[in-house]
């Protein structure tokens, strides 16, 4: 990985909401961590301890999904400037392709699981994923 690479890499980190990454290539290993946000407390909060409420995580779409099966950054078209693999409302054919995640230099095609009507894409074209993170709503057709 070359220096133009590795400031890239941490760049698109900088940007996304992971908090921790660790990538390992053969003799090579980065480790990236941003620090916990710090949170202003007014004095007068601070004197009274009191339960803090739950974290909420991120609304969980309902409904079937298609996830991304790696980390990796998400592509909807083959290449910029060309049609998406996919738009809402369309119907797919079970191993169709929906669309592209960027790992390590290597495109990856995720294909659809089952003959599938899109109901909505849940990924912002170049936005990095995590693994297991939704990509896009489907119903069975």
């Amino acid at each position: 990985m070359d220096k133009n690479e590795l400031f890239e890499l941490m760049d698109r980190f900088g940007r996304s909401g992971l908090q921790r990454m660790r990538l390992e290539d053969g003799d090579f290993r980065l480790e990236l961590e941003k620090p916990a946000p710090v949170v202003a407390v007014p004095a007068a909060a601070a004197a009274a301890p009191q339960a803090a409420p739950a974290a909420e995580a991120p609304a969980e779409p309902e409904g079937l999904c298609i996830r991304a099966p790696l980390v990796g950054t998400f592509y909807a078209a083959p290449a910029p400037g060309e049609a998406p693999f996919v738009r809402v409302g369309d119907r797919v054919a079970k191993g169709q392709t929906v669309c592209l995640i960027e790992a390590m230099k290597t495109m990856n095609e995720v294909p659809a699981p089952c003959d599938l009507l899109v109901e909505e894409i849940l990924a912002a074209n170049g936005a990095l994923l995590e693994f297991n993170a939704p990509i896009l709503r489907y119903r069975h057709v």
